[in-house]
C-alpha cells in the first residue's frame, strides 16, 4: 500500500498505544505520512488475572514494543483515578438502577477525548491526536483548514463491521477538530497485512478485545459481585405471574437475554422486563416474544457531535437512521422519527420493532454516513405484548430472515 505523504502545520500528533495491531498501524501511517509521532500508552485500570498476572503489564510490554519498531518516542500515563471516577462509578450506578451501561461510551468520553486528550495536546505539547478506532471524519488529515462554521463530522469507517462511531458518539467537537483515525479508511484485513509488512507480526497475531475492557476474560457475574452488594429475588413468568426461579440480583441481567433458571424444562425463558420495587425480573417464553420488542423510545438529554439538525430545531421532528447495538439484525438500517421533548431529549419513533432495547443503552443517530451524534435511553414505550401486536411482529420478522 502506498502511503501519501502530507506537510502541514499539523507537526506532531501524539497516538494512543494499546499494544493492539489497530493502535499500532494508525502510528506507522501518520509516520509514514511524515508527522512528528510520539506514542503515548493509558493505564486506565489495575487488573490482575487468575493467574496473578497483571494484564495492563502486558499490553505496556506490547506497546513498548510497536514504539521501539516504529523508532518513535514511548510515552506513558495513568489515568486509574479518572477512569474509576468518570466511567466505572457512573458504571456501577447505572447497574444498581437496572440499567444497562456502556462503558466503552464514557471511556471514550471522559478518557480518550478528555483526559488523554488535554495530556497529549497540554503535556506533551501535541499538535493533534490519533487513535485506532475504526471512524473517518470530514476534515481527515486537513486539520489545518476546518472551517469553525462548519465543523467536523464524524463519518462512519469503511469497514462497517468494525465500526467504532456508536462509541465515539458522545466526544466533543473541540476534541474531534484535532483527532486523526488513520485507519477509518481501511479494512481489517488491510489492516493486519500492513503490521506483518512492517514486521509487527507478534502484534498482528494478538487476540482481538472483546468486551468491557476492565472485566477481562472472566466472566461478567463474578467482576461485578467483587463491587456489588447483590439482592435475590424472583424470576417471575410475565404472561402467567408465576415465580420460576431465584436470581442473584437485578443488577447482572439484561433485557432479552436468556435467563439460565435451574430445573426449568420446555422452551428457553428470555428477560423481558425488571421491576426494580419488588426486585423481580419478568421472563417470557421464547427469543422473539413480543414483550422484548419495542418501537417507541425515550432519550436522556442529547449529545450532537457537530451541531443539532436544523430540521429538529426548527420543524421540532427530524427523520434519521438509529443504532443501539454495535451490530443491528442482519446490518439493517433502521429508520427513526426523532420528536422534540422538553430541553435537548426526544422521543423515537421507529419504523420497525427493535429487539432488547434497553434503558442505559446509547441511543446513536445517522445522517447516512454521518454520525451526528445521541444519549442514553432512558425509557422505552409498551412493548408489542402489551399492545397486543403479535401478528405485526411475526410478519416482520418473517420479512427480515426470508
Amino acid at each position: 500500500m502506498k502511503l501519501t505523504h502530507i506537510v502541514n502545520q499539523i507537526k506532531k500528533v501524539v497516538c494512543g498505544i494499546s499494544g493492539g495491531v489497530d493502535s499500532a498501524v494508525s502510528a506507522l501511517v501518520l509516520k509514514d505520512k511524515g508527522y512528528d509521532v510520539h506514542g503515548l500508552f493509558m493505564k486506565n485500570w489495575d487488573a490482575v488475572n487468575e493467574h496473578g498476572i497483571c494484564t495492563s503489564d502486558i499490553d505496556r510490554e506490547d506497546a513498548k514494543f510497536v514504539c521501539d519498531r516504529l523508532n518513535i518516542p514511548f510515552h506513558e500515563v495513568n489515568f486509574v483515578k479518572e477512569y474509576w471516577n468518570d466511567v466505572f462509578i457512573l458504571f456501577l450506578q447505572d447497574l444498581m438502577r437496572g440499567k444497562t451501561p456502556n462503558p466503552d461510551v464514557l471511556c471514550n468520553k471522559f478518557i480518550k477525548f478528555d483526559a488523554f486528550f488535554k495530556y497529549a495536546t497540554e503535556t506533551l505539547g501535541a499538535d493533534a491526536i490519533a487513535t485506532g478506532h475504526y471512524a473517518q471524519t470530514s476534515a481527515g488529515y486537513d486539520l489545518d483548514n476546518i472551517d469553525p462554521k462548519l465543523g467536523v463530522d464524524m463519518l462512519k469507517a469503511v469497514d462497517q463491521s468494525k465500526c467504532q462511531t456508536l462509541f465515539l458518539s458522545q466526544i466533543s467537537q473541540h476534541a474531534l477538530r484535532k483527532a486523526l483515525f488513520p485507519i477509518g479508511g481501511m479494512m481489517k484485513s488491510e489492516v493486519k497485512k500492513i503490521a506483518r509488512s512492517a514486521g509487527l507480526d507478534r502484534i498482528a497475531d494478538r487476540r482481538e478485545s472483546m468486551g468491557i475492557c476492565f472485566i477481562g476474560k472472566r466472566k461478567f457475574q463474578e467482576f461485578i459481585d467483587e463491587y456489588v452488594d447483590a439482592q435475590k429475588g424472583n424470576f417471575v413468568n410475565m404472561e402467567t405471574g408465576e415465580i420460576l426461579g431465584e436470581h442473584k440480583g437485578v443488577h447482572a441481567y439484561t433485557l432479552g437475554q436468556k435467563a439460565l433458571i435451574g430445573g426449568l424444562g420446555g422452551e428457553p425463558m428470555f428477560i423481558a422486563d425488571k421491576n426494580m420495587q419488588t426486585n423481580e425480573i419478568l421472563v417470557v417464553p421464547g427469543t422473539d416474544h413480543p414483550a422484548l420488542f419495542v418501537q417507541t423510545v425515550f432519550t436522556e438529554e442529547l449529545h450532537w457531535i457537530n451541531k443539532p439538525p436544523r430540521q429538529l430545531l426548527t420543524e421540532k421532528m427530524y427523520d434519521c437512521e438509529f443504532k443501539y447495538q454495535h451490530v443491528t439484525l442482519k446490518g439493517r438500517k433502521v429508520h427513526c422519527t426523532l420528536t422534540l421533548s422538553g430541553g435537548n431529549s426526544v422521543i423515537i419513533s421507529l419504523d420497525e420493532p427493535k429487539r432488547a432495547v434497553a434503558p442505559g443503552q446509547f441511543a446513536v443517530f445517522y445522517d447516512g454516513e454521518v454520525c451526528l451524534g445521541g444519549g442514553k435511553i432512558r425509557k422505552t414505550g409498551p412493548s408489542m405484548y402489551t399492545l397486543g401486536e403479535r401478528n405485526k411482529l411475526t410478519q416482520y420478522l418473517d420479512s427480515v430472515t426470508s
